[in-house]
């Protein structure tokens, strides 16, 4: 276990009372497709949550009250069309804040407490309150683009904060480590001509949004070089992950030095996530925090914010999130994942060959950062 550290943890009950609707998993119902329970329900957050209190993990953590963020600060990415569009659907009945992206009655409240939750957590790490930190929130961030929401994302809660990092707090460089399984696109986009941040995402190849994530979208302009896409197999496993965080995304890290790391989390890479086909498990999301953590020691003071993204099994994702948790705070409750030895007894663990090659295939990327 790595040394103690101070963490904050953002959560709030309002998180949960974001509303998906009766859909089935992530697809509209109606006949011939049976109403049920949307992928995106509070079920997973409200479990990890849980977790964190009965295994005493929330004892060894730095409660923090979230913020709703400001129509400017969610400005400094969004456009005016889609914050009326959220605004006035939320006002309403519900409906469609984007591509895949379903809003209730009262979401938008939801969604700018979410936004501004993670910017809570943000100023406390960047301030020295916290060492690092937590952002528990829904609904999640980061596929949403600029002009609309997309898949479950209503806000760009990472992209918002780290513009509050750069504009407001004065920061001049970050970077993002997105191991949620779907492509970070949205954050992407925020800063893909934008030398202040790296954006790195390691993801499952083409999973979702369809045609994203390749290895050739590098950025733009004065932002070329400063995107960096991991897209494995898949069914790539823990091994696969490690040699990805220790050949291209820790050395992207120490070329680029930045002021935090941040890290869209979502755990629909773990085994059994019906989003997702990758294979990690939570010893393995614990040893990718700990190489985080030593990078941000190196160059930023130890300053890392976590964001809650995806991750959609309900009984697996809590004991992911304990892990992550440990590995932040330095201290372990001693609760043992019950899946782990399933998970890690899957065959495919360790990296594979065609895996290496898809790493490979990134480390070019590395030059542009020298």
């Amino acid at each position: 276990m790595s040394a103690i550290r101070k963490t904050g943890l953002v959560c709030h009950e309002l998180y949960m009372w974001h509303d998906t609707g009766n859909y089935a998993g992530p697809m509209p119902f109606g006949n011939p497709v049976q109403p049920d329970t949307h992928a995106e329900n509070p079920e997973t957050k409200r479990r990890f949550r849980n977790l964190l209190e009965v295994s005493g993990m929330n004892d060894h953590l730095t409660l923090l009250k979230p913020r709703s963020a400001s129509e400017e600060e969610i400005l400094r990415f969004h456009t005016p069309e889609h914050l009326a569009n959220v605004q006035k659907i939320s006002a309403e009945t519900g409906g469609d804040a984007g591509f895949f992206t379903p809003a209730g009655r009262g979401s938008y409240e939801i969604a700018l407490l979410s936004a501004g939750g993670v910017l809570s957590a943000l100023e406390a790490v960047v301030a020295g309150e916290i060492d690092n930190a937590y952002a528990l929130v829904r609904p999640p961030g980061h596929h949403a683009i600029a002009g609309e929401g997309m898949g479950f994302c209503i806000f760009g809660n990472a992209a918002i904060a780290g513009f509050h990092a750069l504009d407001s707090l004065g920061l001049e460089r970050i970077a993002y480590v997105d191991w949620d399984v779907h492509h970070g696109n949205g954050t992407q986009s925020a800063f893909y001509d934008d030398p202040r941040a790296l954006t790195i995402s390691v993801h499952q190849d083409n999973c979702f949004p369809p045609d994203s994530g390749h290895v050739h979208e590098v950025g733009e302009g004065s932002g070329a070089g400063f995107n960096i896409n991991v897209p494995l197999p898949p069914g790539s496993g823990v091994g696969a992950y490690e040699a990805a965080f220790d050949q291209i995304v820790v050395p992207a890290l120490d070329a680029f030095a930045p002021q935090i790391i941040i890290v869209p989390s979502g755990f629909d890479a773990g085994a059994y996530d019906p989003l997702g086909r990758m294979q990690m498990h939570s010893d393995g999301y614990r040893r990718l925090t700990e190489k985080l953590l030593a990078a941000a020691d190196r160059h930023s003071g130890g300053r890392l914010l976590m964001t809650h993204e995806g991750g959609y099994n309900s009984w697996t994702v809590p004991f992911f999130g304990l892990a992550v948790m440990e590995a932040l705070a330095g201290y372990s409750t001693g609760t043992e994942d019950p899946f782990l030895p399933l998970h890690a007894g899957l065959g495919g663990q360790g990296l594979q060959p065609h895996q290496q090659v898809a790493i490979d295939a990134a480390k070019p990327l590395l030059e542009a950062l020298a």
